[in-house]
């Protein structure tokens, strides 16, 4: 069984987007509108039976060479059609990349589909990465500082315009003067934002100054040991209580009731020039595949350290596996 933990657990997933789709038969593997049908099949059956939110990369190319050329929706407009088939479940990014968009122009996007879905929209937000998907889209690709100290500057416009009347910054980025943002989030003071990264020096003090929530990708128990203890110095360093910031992490997930067919399902999904066994051990250490026993020993490893939050990437994506989840993972909390 899980072990004693503070607070509610909370299960999110990964929605298809057609690259990484899940369990599609080949012939449909790269026919969009099968791909979406597949993702509303998702959505809305994780919605039903009790999973708590939905997140979609905010990728316009996928980044593994191997899938250079599948489809990928955009996030965006994706959890616009997610949010007005969903009726509970929580929508967010992972992480939305701060460089694509200004940042008064992603406040008023977010409020509005916060509208759109009834409070129910997050901010999942990081300084970008892929160098190659910025220069194929014409952005410019600045140093990994800069692009920390432009999500910094963001953060400060986003939760200006999302709680003022009218709202004006000046920075060496961004500049706005009396921006309103009507209408404003349902969410009071405003939807959760969730800080994804893993720089320790300059992202984490971001972490620390402005995110409800930190997040890591595929990030290990000792990984997420020192992330959180240098969010908790930054936090002390400027007078906030970390305990106001909730541990977060994606993981990758092959769930299997005998454990018998993890390799012939691994061997799907790995990439080319990896082993099977090379691929189990790359993705978080193989910490949440195998038996729901397995994965459940992998999550206490997380939630003895303060995460409460797992985003699921599953890797044998259908209904069914969803539901194994549900009854062998969420409901034995």
């Amino acid at each position: 069984m899980l072990k004693e933990k503070k607070g509610k657990l909370q299960f999110g997933l990964t929605i298809p987007q057609g690259w990484r789709g899940g369990d599609l038969d080949l012939e449909e593997e790269n026919n969009p509108i099968k791909q979406f049908e597949f993702s509303k099949s998702i959505v809305i059956t994780a919605d039903k039976i009790g999973f708590d939110s939905l997140y979609a990369y905010d990728h316009l190319i996928p980044f593994f060479k191997d899938d250079i050329e599948k489809n990928i929706f955009e996030c965006f407009t994706l959890l616009s059609a997610t949010a007005t088939i969903t009726k509970r479940i929580k929508i967010g990014q992972i992480v939305t990349c701060n460089s694509y968009r200004n940042p008064a122009l992603l406040a008023k996007m977010v409020s509005t589909l916060d509208v759109i879905s009834n409070g129910r929209m997050e901010l999942g937000i990081g300084a970008g990465w892929y160098e190659k998907e910025y220069l194929a889209y014409g952005y410019d690709f600045p140093s990994h500082i800069e692009r920390i100290k432009q999500l910094d500057e963001s953060l400060s416009i986003i939760k200006e315009m999302w709680t003022k009347k009218s709202a004006s910054f000046e920075g060496n980025y961004y500049t706005i003067k009396e921006a309103i943002c009507n209408p404003n989030p349902i969410q009071k003071p405003h939807p959760t934002i969730m800080v994804g990264g893993s720089g320790e020096k300059y992202l984490l003090k971001v972490v620390a100054k402005h995110a409800n929530r930190y997040n890591i990708f595929f990030g290990t128990p000792q990984e997420m040991k020192r992330k959180i203890t240098i969010v908790k110095d930054y936090c002390s360093k400027i007078g906030r209580d970390h305990k106001e910031i909730q541990y977060s992490v994606v993981l990758p997930c092959i769930i299997t009731e005998s454990g018998e067919d993890i390799k012939q399902v691994a061997a799907r999904y790995k990439r080319r020039d990896k082993t099977v066994d090379q691929y189990l051990d790359f993705v978080a250490g193989g910490i949440t595949i195998g038996t729901p026993e397995r994965i459940i020993n992998g999550l206490n490893q997380y939630i003895e350290l303060g995460v409460s939050h797992f985003i699921i990437q599953f890797k044998d994506l259908n209904n069914s596996t969803l539901k194994l989840f549900r009854s062998q993972i969420i409901n034995k909390i």
